[in-house]
This record gives structure tokens, sequence and C-alpha cells, in this order.
């Protein structure tokens, strides 16, 4: 085959096909967002951090080794006097001083505190936990959402294509007319006109599908102007019902868990407040090496050298009793007191909100699907009255308006009927998050 043939084969090849951009699915999206959402990677860091704040060392119940270690020089000038004698005296004298050792201790009662403690770090960490996934959750719906906005923009794209494609007809029709004679060219004009307020409308949609992608991406993590086609279709669920969305919603919803669990740290709290008007205990004990050279030392009336040194153990207990600390300690515990009826309030107006939430969502969701049936039967005939109006315009027994209306009525019951659509795809998405069961 000749390289011209070739060339020529290239050109007839459909380009859009060889342009297109990668295949998006939902669960590849939704994929992607779990790996590398900023808000997703950010939260479960946190959840590590207080994983790893839980260990008895943290909550003061182990022993604590420590080693020291000390060396200090000195040069001092020395005059020293007894009585009525001469003084002493030493310019330049040096000295130095070794101190090392090892000290253990170990708290062995503060009024239970330590238990607490630990109690306390292990909620922490659990609440963190809850946050973490309902933060995945909500995640999960923002890309859920941003990805059926860009489905049903799109839509909207293919809506106004054939638009395009109807008023082409006309205008192609209009102007036979006219160069037969039984048709005037100002209608050829206003053809023309419609057909470019169709296009400017779907250059305004090619912006708005834009946005769209751009939003998914971000949520996505990827680079804002990465291009890709949504493959999935919309499809609304119409079997959600409230008593199981009830049920599931106490049992499994994230944020109530999270308020259930900041309860029982405000708990610990209150106990840890409490466990301060105890006496301390603790074991105390040490190996130790302190050596002292001076280079100036007095034996008598005679300057000479001496070393001192030590070495050994000690070991010991401590106590401490809180007597008064200006009222600190009473302070401390009605403030605790008061956070862990704060901490159930938060958890009864959590539990409300959520509830209020869900009600509205529910209400909204059967709302949309009763909506959402009568667009698609407007749908279906507008499309009809716009096939029968494009015959009877080409026979000549409809007028352009006509036709032009029936295109409008077309286009705006199929914008409706889109919009409808991803309303109760979202209250669903809203209604299957509340409860708990959006992500599994």
């Amino acid at each position: 085959m000749s390289m011209k043939p070739l060339h020529l084969l290239l050109l007839l090849l459909p380009l859009p096909a060889l342009a297109q951009p990668p295949a998006l699915t939902l669960r590849q999206a939704l994929a992607e967002g779990l790996q590398r959402n900023y808000d997703i990677l950010l939260s479960r860091q946190d959840a590590q951090i207080a994983a790893n704040n839980v260990s008895r060392g943290n909550a003061g119940q182990l022993p604590r080794l420590t080693a020291n270690a000390t060396r200090t020089f000195n040069n001092n000038n020395i005059n020293q006097r007894f009585g009525d004698a001469d003084p002493r005296i030493v310019n330049g004298a040096t000295s130095n001083l070794l101190n090392t050792n090892l000290t253990l201790g170990w708290t062995l009662f503060d009024g239970f505190g330590m238990f607490i403690a630990h109690d306390r770090l292990r909620a922490l960490s659990q609440q963190q936990q809850e946050t973490t996934r309902a933060t995945v959750e909500e995640t999960v719906e923002a890309i859920s959402n941003a990805y059926f906005d860009v489905v049903r923009q799109t839509a909207k794209i293919r809506a106004l294509d054939e638009a395009l494609k109807i008023g082409q007809v006309r205008i192609n029709l209009t102007q036979a007319q006219v160069d037969v004679g039984v048709a005037a060219k100002v209608e050829v004009l206003a053809a023309r006109v419609d057909y470019n307020a169709d296009r400017s409308q779907l250059l305004q949609q090619q912006q708005t599908v834009t946005a769209a992608k751009v939003a998914l991406n971000t949520l996505l993590g990827r680079a804002p102007a990465q291009d890709f086609r949504a493959v999935d279709s919309l499809v609304v669920r119409r079997d959600l019902q409230p008593d199981s969305l009830a049920a599931a919603r106490s049992a499994r919803n994230p944020r109530l868990a999270a308020a259930r669990r900041a309860a029982t740290v405000a708990a610990a709290n209150r106990r840890l407040a409490r466990a301060a008007r105890y006496p301390t205990l603790g074991a105390v004990a040490g190996y130790g090496l302190t050596r002292n050279i001076n280079n100036a030392a007095f034996a008598g009336v005679v300057l000479t050298n001496s070393t001192n040194q030590l070495l050994g153990f000690n070991y010991g207990l401590t106590a401490s009793v809180p007597l008064y600390g200006g009222g600190n300690l009473r302070r401390l515990e009605q403030n605790a007191r008061l956070a862990e009826a704060q901490s159930q309030l938060q958890l009864d107006q959590t539990a409300l909100q959520l509830s209020a939430d869900a009600t509205t969502a529910f209400a909204q969701y059967q709302n949309y699907l009763a909506l959402l049936t009568l667009e698609t039967d407007n749908l279906a005939l507008a499309n009809q009255n716009v096939a029968i109006a494009l015959e009877r315009y080409k026979l000549g027994l409809v007028t352009p308006l006509v036709l032009r209306e029936a295109q409008r009525n077309q286009l705006a019951a199929a914008t409706r009927r889109y919009d409808i659509e991803y309303a109760a795809k979202t209250a669903e998405t809203q209604l299957l998050r509340l409860s708990g069961d959006l992500v599994k």
C-alpha cells in the first residue's frame, strides 16, 4: 500500500474515537477517592495517632527508668581564714565532679487514675475511628453525587445535540422552501437564529460539564484538568423503607457512635478528676557514681589533692497526699461533671439531628420518586410531540413557531427529568449514609 492511500485511510477514521478520554466507572472513582482523597488521608492519620496513644506507658502504669550523667569542671581562687591564723590562699585551684546514676520510678497507687487514663485513651481511639468512618462515608457521598452530576450534565449535552439536529433539519427544509419560492428568506434567518441560540446553550452546558469534572477530580485527588468519561448510568433505588433505615441509623451511624464515645471520654475525665483526691504512692530506686577530684584541698595547713567517690544503690518509697490546693481539685471535678452532662446533651442532640435529617431526606426521596415518574412520562410525550411536529412541518402543516415551541418543551422536559433524577439519587445516597449503609 502506498503512503498516499494510507494517509487517506487515516483521515477517514473517526477522530472523536481516537481522542476519546478514558472511561471512569463509579466503582473506580470511589476506589481512587478512598486511596487519595485528602480528607480521608488526614482522618486516617488522626486515627493512627489516637491508636498509638493507647498504651499502658502513656497511661502511667509502667515504671520509668532514666540514665543521667553530669561532668563539671571548676577553676577558682581560694581564700580561707580560720580564726586569727593567716589566710590560706590558692589561685587557679581546679576541681572536677563526675555524677552518673540510673533512677527508677514507679507509681504504685494513684487512686486508680492510671487505669482510668488507659480506658480514656482507648475510648479516644475508638471515637477517632468512628470519626474517620464518618469522614469516609461523607466523602463517598460527595464523590457519588459529583460523579452523577457529571452524568446528569453530560445527558443535557446529548439533549442539546438532539435539539441542534432538529434545528439543522428545520434550516434545510426552510431553505428548500425558499429555493422553490414557497417561503420567505426571513424564515430561514429565524431558523438560524434559533439554531445559534441552541448552540450558545450547548457551549454553556459544555462549560458546566467541565466544572463538574473538575469538582470530581478534586475529590479524587487528581489533577483538576484530567479528562474522563463517566460511563455508569444514573439509576435510583425505589425500595428504601423508613423503619429499616431508622434501625440501621441507630446501630451503625458513625457520627452517633462517635458521640457515644465522646460521652465515654467525658465520664473518664470525671473519674480522673475524682482520682486526683486520693493519695499517691510510688517506689524509687537508683544506682549511681559520684566522684569529686579537688586539686586544692587543705589537710590542716598542707595544700594537697583529694578524691571523693561514692558508688552504690538507693531505694525507697514516696507518698503524697493532696490536702489543699486552693480549691482547684473541687473546681476541676465540678467542671468534669458539667462536661459529662454536656456530652450526654450533645449525644441526644446528635441523635435528634440525625433523625430530623433522615425524616427530611426520606420525604424528599419519596417526592422525587413521584416527580421522576411524572417527568419520565412527560419527556416521552414531549419526544412524541416533537416527532409529530417535525413530520407535519415537513408537510407544511405547521408553522416554524409550532415546531420551535415543541423543541423548547422537549428540552425543558429533558432538563427537568435529569435534574429530578439526580435529586432523587442524592436523597437516596444521603439516606444510605445516615443509616450507615453507604460503605460496607
